[in-house]
């Protein structure tokens, strides 16, 4: 299933929304606890740096899906905001990323 996913832009989008999603959710749920209960920065650091790169590859993926698909501006923009809300990019995949029509 992974190898379908990876020939086409939607399937890619799907695949880096999934990784940005679990990144984000380490950094709120596992790093940001260590840094501030446990004095540990250097976790937010380490998984900071991973989730902001994460994070620009899946808003240039979205830009991309947007021209190739023609995608309305209003899917975009949605897509985009519920990047920012935990669990988001999960609910995305769920109801607009299944097919490149949704």
């Amino acid at each position: 299933m992974l190898a379908q996913l990876l020939t086409s832009t939607l399937g890619r989008l799907r695949i880096i929304a999934f990784t940005e999603g679990v990144s984000y959710l380490i950094l709120l749920f596992v790093a940001v606890p260590l840094k501030y209960v446990f004095g540990m920065p250097a976790a937010v650091r380490a998984f900071g740096t991973v989730h902001g790169a994460l994070f620009v590859l899946y808003i240039l993926w979205v830009l991309i899906s947007h021209l190739e698909y023609n995608w309305p501006w209003r899917k975009t923009l949605l897509l985009l905001l519920v990047s920012v809300v935990p669990f988001g990019n999960f609910y995305a995949d769920k109801h607009w990323l299944r097919s490149p029509n949704a």
